[in-house]
């Protein structure tokens, strides 16, 4: 039984590389046997390995799997069956974000919870489910980027983090 993301990522990593299992279990210091159970889905990779291996190879999909697996799912989870050409992308990306601001004009977002009739719990819901959506086409247009030109998903996390703080949005 398949375990999470994380195991097909980083074989579609070490194959973008050009790297072997070993050179994989070198970085995570642990042997290519487990690499190979975590990329074939038969074991669970340790919080350590995939945070060795996701710091090595600085890849959005890999951040993304690593993430996804360490929360149980709750994040935005990596697409393998779309076109992630960066243009199509960015298009997809578009899309969803004018989903969210079309549905969010008519979504009752100035009631508490407590205020709401059933009808409008719906829109709510459909509101909440269109800005995940959103959210998961931002982050794939984020790790294509990164990817396509070579800029670090760390380092751009960094970055922002960085002027978050500076901006006093958070400590």
């Amino acid at each position: 039984m398949a375990i999470g993301q994380f195991g097909p990522a980083l074989e579609e990593v070490l194959k973008q590389k050009g790297e072997t299992r070993g050179t994989a279990g070198a970085v995570a210091h642990v042997d290519a046997s487990l690499i190979g159970k975590i990329v074939k889905g038969t074991r669970k990779p340790s919080k350590e390995v995939m945070a060795s291996t996701v710091k090595h190879y600085d890849d959005g999909q890999l951040y993304i799997a690593a993430a996804g697996e360490v929360t149980g799912g709750a994040f935005a989870p990596w697409l393998n069956n779309v076109d992630l050409h960066r243009a199509s992308v960015l298009f997809k990306t578009v899309e969803e974000m004018k989903e969210v601001l079309a549905l969010s004009s008519e979504a009752p977002i100035s009631k508490t919870a407590d205020q709401l009739n059933e009808s409008e719990r719906k829109i709510m819901k459909r509101l909440l489910m269109e800005a995940v959506e959103a959210i998961t086409a931002l982050t794939h247009f984020a790790a294509v980027l990164c990817k396509e030109y070579s800029f670090s998903w760390l380092a751009t996390w960094k970055e922002h983090r960085a002027d978050l703080k500076a901006k006093k949005y958070m400590k």
